[in-house]
């Protein structure tokens, strides 16, 4: 009896903030299937892993060449594996990647420039997404359950945020990856006593009074548990 072939892909999962309404929400970019199976659905963006490429080199490459991103760090967030989950036996190493808003404005003007940004991508609202090729639904659930899981215990939304921010900002942060609103005051009485953030001697201006800008303690490791800004 033949043994079946199984074959290795990666796939990434990537959020970042947009501007909605008065607030925030999360977006992923989603790639159009131009081949069977599922041709014409969008799945996230990935491709297959080649035999003399390490995980990390083949989770780059792919998001690169389907969407010309390129996060500074991917993270492993599980493998899919289920026998069903596709015509031919495929497992699937998935990662993921936080990309500030202005990462990505900056990503797609450069390929702009040089007329390389890929035509088949698309960004979507993570809370109306498209139906997604192979089990990419059930991945993208799961990705946002850890994003909301260690937004309770690590400083992780400091990831899509620029490198100065309001405390405004940091809630609709913490806002749009917990999926409800949370109260101003409450909340910076956490954020000023997290110990995380060095407010700077900037202000941002506009049609409200000022607001201080803050800058997150690069001395604090991410993803360390202990005091943060954890709303309730």
């Amino acid at each position: 009896m033949t043994e079946p072939r199984i074959r290795v892909a990666v796939s990434t999962v990537i959020f970042t903030l947009r501007p909605a309404g008065d607030g925030a929400t999360l977006a992923l970019p989603l790639v159009r299937r131009t081949r069977e199976p599922y041709e014409g659905q969008w799945a996230l963006p990935g491709g297959w892993l080649d035999a003399t490429e390490g995980l990390d080199a083949a989770a780059s490459r792919t998001l690169g060449s389907t969407t010309g991103l390129a996060p500074s760090y991917l993270e492993q967030l599980y493998a899919f594996g289920e026998v069903d989950r596709s015509p031919s036996r495929v497992v699937s190493i998935v990662y993921w990647a936080l990309l500030r808003q202005d990462e990505v404005d900056a990503q797609r003007a450069a390929h702009a420039v040089t007329d390389s940004a890929p035509e088949n991508v698309q960004w979507f609202d993570a809370d109306s997404l498209p139906t997604l090729a192979f089990d990419h639904t059930d991945i993208v659930a799961y990705a946002l359950w850890r994003l909301r899981n260690k937004a309770g215990y690590s400083r992780i939304a400091h990831g899509l945020l620029p490198d100065e921010f309001t405390l405004a900002d940091l809630r609709e942060a913490y806002e749009s990856i917990l999926g409800r609103r949370l109260d101003p005051a409450n909340f910076r009485r956490q954020a000023e006593a997290s110990n995380t953030l060095i407010p700077t001697d900037r202000f941002r201006t506009g049609s409200h009074r000022p607001a201080r800008l803050y800058r997150y303690d690069r001395d604090v490791e991410l993803a360390a548990r202990g005091p943060a800004p954890t709303p309730r």
